[in-house]
């Protein structure tokens, strides 16, 4: 018989378990990590949907979808998908890569810059070469 408690080895074990994924990744696989969690982020911001609920609704706690979002590539694939899946429901992986969805159009759009008018002809003629 152990004269370690046995909650003692059961959280020495859960622990144990957690191991760092970093040192094991080519920095291009890090980047492309990091890439899909600012897409998922990019893709809740454009749908207006909090961290907290989009978390919720994949039942995850707020610091995993924080941490899926910042890129942690110790998260796994179904956390992941169920946090897609979460922000929005049967919009595919490639989808999000290609950003092909509709509401990643708009936000673009809002985030080009612009001009607050147009230029006048004077204006023009002093630009022109």
């Amino acid at each position: 018989m152990s004269a370690i408690p046995s909650h003692i080895q059961f959280r020495t074990l859960i622990t144990d378990m957690k191991h760092n994924e970093i040192p094991l990744m080519t920095p291009g696989r890090l980047s492309e990590v990091k890439a899909l969690g600012s897409k998922l982020a990019r893709l809740r911001v454009a749908r207006k949907i909090r961290q907290i609920d989009a978390a919720s609704r994949a039942g995850m706690a707020r610091s995993t979808a924080a941490l899926i979002e910042k890129g942690d590539p110790g998260r796994t694939l179904a956390q992941i998908f169920r946090y897609l899946e979460a922000i929005a429901p049967k919009l595919s992986l490639q989808a999000l890569l290609l950003e092909n969805d509709p509401s990643l159009k708009a936000l673009m759009q809002l985030e080009a810059t612009r001009r607050v008018r147009p230029l006048s002809s004077a204006e023009l003629k002093k630009l022109d070469f």
